[in-house]
């Protein structure tokens, strides 16, 4: 199964190319993750809306264009044609990964006219004469976007998408061209690691490594949202700390000597769709300048790392998982292991 992503800057034609691509690729569907957001529009609180500005800054919003997607192609096969522009690049990875975790494969498009074409488009696009402020709702949000495209096209989005001038092109001929470079594979699937989605609780293993002033190193993983530990679930049959071990070595390079030491274990309890289960946290130990200066540079699992100070990770981790951090290193200053339950000590 296979998701065929179209992106671009509001106003580069993904929609009306995808339209046409559906005919040129055989067994494709359009699937178009705007009427996840007009279904929002009627299942979630006014209020609740107003406190975004975007559709795609709701984590439910994400979550059901992944579910949504996931779902056509179970009862359809085939591949699934997708426009929507996305310029966030955690945003990619949260979807791109949840699509990989169910075993389907994306192929990424950008759609990239020259930017005075692009303008001249959303100048010439047409507004619902019904819509309330149309013009300023649809027209101005295209040209507010256009910087943030800017930003998205000068740093990851050029590196992981395949472009396509379209700067000349119909939306027919512009779909020949993105169905030519899919079919010969020009357009390689994206490289993302596909960690299957639990069906049942879980037992997972974290390691926490030091650099010389005592910082924790953070990473950044391209198959979800949100800064982590370095670490992982264990396998069936793996004994917790080695499973820390191995994923510390895949994910960082770095290869422990000695097994680490227990610092906490805290149970998570379930939050749908999650299945929460046993988190446990381990001290690496201290890595000197030159063990850290070996640490791997960002690839198909981490986006980016960073040591950071416990006020630091309080800005990046999410709390209850900021929390497990918080105990892991006041266990770290006593030498006891602790107990937690959802972050909180017992005992």
């Amino acid at each position: 199964m296979t998701v065929v992503w179209i992106n671009g800057a509001f106003g580069a034609g993904k929609t009306t190319t995808a339209r046409e691509l559906i005919e040129l690729i055989p067994n494709s569907t359009l699937f178009d993750p705007e009427v996840v957001g007009g279904a929002l529009a009627h299942l979630l609180p006014a209020k609740h809306l107003a406190e975004v500005g975007d559709y795609q800054d709701l984590p439910i919003w994400r979550r059901l264009v992944i579910d949504t997607a996931a779902a056509m192609l179970a009862e359809l096969g085939g591949t699934l044609v997708v426009p929507m522009t996305l310029l966030r690049q955690e945003y990619r990875d949260e979807i791109f990964g949840g699509l990989a975790a169910r075993r389907i494969t994306v192929r990424h498009v950008l759609l990239a006219p020259a930017e005075t074409i692009l303008r001249e488009r959303i100048a010439a696009r047409e507004v619902p004469h019904d819509l309330p402020d149309g013009e300023m709702r649809i027209r101005q949000w295209s040209y507010d976007h256009i910087e943030p495209y800017r930003s998205a096209l000068a740093g990851w989005l050029t590196a992981d998408a395949h472009p396509v001038d379209t700067s000349a092109l119909t939306p027919y001929e512009a779909a020949v061209r993105v169905a030519e470079a899919v079919g010969s594979g020009e357009v390689p699937v994206c490289d993302i690691v596909q960690t299957p989605e639990p069906t049942a609780e879980t037992l997972a293993a974290g390691v926490l490594l030091f650099d010389e002033q005592d910082r924790v190193l953070l990473v950044d993983p391209t198959y979800k949202a949100g800064w982590e530990f370095p670490g992982g679930v264990v396998e069936p049959g793996e004994a917790p700390a080695r499973a820390g071990m191995r994923e510390v070595a895949e994910e960082t390079g770095v290869h422990l000597d000695d097994v680490p030491r227990l610092l906490v274990v805290d149970w998570e309890a379930p939050a749908p769709p999650g299945f929460g289960g046993l988190r446990l946290l381990f001290d690496g130990g201290r890595l000197d300048s030159t063990e850290a200066e070996r640490l791997l540079l960002p690839g198909p699992e981490l986006r980016d790392w960073r040591f950071v100070s416990e006020q630091e990770a309080a800005d990046l981790l999410p709390p209850v998982r900021y929390e497990r951090l918080r105990w892991a290193l006041r266990a770290r200053e006593r030498g006891a292991a602790l107990y937690l339950e959802a972050g909180i000590p017992l005992g």
